[in-house]
């Protein structure tokens, strides 16, 4: 991966990051700003399971980020790009579609396989 290339994916992924910690503090303040008390058992219910589907999206992007700031780290140490388990480069289209991956297809595809064999259905 040439260096140009490497800086679109770094720009790329800060401003994913940033996306994602806007949505959050959005989340945050109208969630400080709706109250609970609603009058109607129904309507608290619905605000409720709302609340909850809202925080579990942003645990989510929580994670998400942790994932960004790793290949933020791995675009620094000069291993982005490059799959951790058999240190072949990841294909461009592949990191296009997931800009936070880090397994090559066919290292990915393998990892599915042996998920998917040991489960415990």
């Amino acid at each position: 991966m040439n260096p140009k290339q490497r800086e679109y994916f770094k720009q790329r992924l800060l401003q994913w990051k940033e996306e994602l910690q806007r949505e959050t503090k959005d989340t945050l303040d109208s969630l400080q700003m709706e109250s609970l008390a609603e009058p109607d058992m129904a309507d608290r219910a619905t605000l409720e399971t709302d609340r909850s589907l809202e925080l579990r999206t942003r645990d989510r992007q929580r994670k998400l980020i942790g994932k960004i700031d790793s290949a933020l780290r791995r675009i620094e140490d000069g291993t982005y790009g490059y799959c951790e388990e058999t240190n072949d480069p990841i294909s461009l289209r592949r990191l296009e579609a997931r800009p936070i991956a880090t397994l090559s297809i066919e290292a990915q595809e393998q990892h599915e396989r042996m998920e998917r064999s040991h489960r415990d259905d």
